[in-house]
């Protein structure tokens, strides 16, 4: 049976320990990493791409604007890229979805990373866009859709629940700890999520294994990461 480890991290824009990043994600194992808040300013590319590489990864898909990011593991065979800028909202940071379609050990995804805003009424718009967007990947690529990113909303508002009745919330599918993301230093809050299609099933989901003092370090989100199987 294979089982496929798709994680998601808000980085903070590595402005935090490199270092313990890197050991936070090397823990992690992830055959996809999602990641919010990717570098987006002087040398983003590089900057990137550098993380990609200490953690044995590649960046898969992701554009400057919106801060988002998809990392491919050494099982994952990337099929397709896609960088999006969601619909932009005047006097709103802009939002995007970085969407990549990949192969891992013959299972076909279509991931998209998201971080959507402060502002309720955005944060429902550009669920609704994202979602589309990934439909229309996965229908087009045979592949089973998954999104996952930093809500910046908790699962009885209307963007988490929107998602909630599209895809899986993996974590109450088979949650494993308290699921609690943020801060990293003192969690109370469940603001970064995991969401899959139909064709997978839960394994586990929750905060990785990983030095307590590392995740601290390395940014002010708590990971998450599912091991998802396709279901009989």
């Amino acid at each position: 049976m294979t089982v496929l480890r798709i994680g998601t991290y808000n980085v903070r824009s590595m402005q935090d320990s490199v270092p313990a990043l890197v050991r936070v994600i090397t823990a992690m194992r992830p055959d996809v990493l999602c990641v919010q808040e990717a570098p987006r300013f002087f040398n983003w590319r590089g900057k990137r791409t550098e993380l990609a590489q200490a953690c044995g990864m590649t960046v898969a898909a992701g554009g400057r604007l919106g801060g988002v990011a998809v990392y491919a593991g050494p099982r994952a065979r990337v099929l397709y890229a896609q960088n999006q800028v969601l619909k932009v909202f005047l006097g709103l940071e802009i939002r995007g979805m970085a969407l990549a379609v990949l192969e891992v050990d013959g299972v076909r995804l279509a991931v998209g990373s998201i971080h959507l805003d402060l502002n309720a009424p955005a944060r429902l718009y550009h669920v609704n866009e994202a979602m589309a967007l990934l439909d229309r990947a996965a229908e087009s690529q045979g592949a089973i859709p998954v999104i996952a990113g930093d809500l910046n909303e908790q699962e009885h508002e209307p963007a988490w629940r929107y998602l909630a009745g599209k895809l899986a919330d993996c974590y109450p599918a088979a949650p494993r700890g308290n699921g609690l993301t943020f801060t990293a230093r003192q969690p109370k809050e469940r603001i970064d999520a995991i969401f899959a299609g139909a064709g997978l099933s839960v394994v586990s989901c929750g905060v990785p294994e990983a030095e307590a003092a590392d995740l601290v370090a390395a940014t002010d989100h708590l990971p998450v990461v599912a091991e998802l199987t396709v279901a009989p």
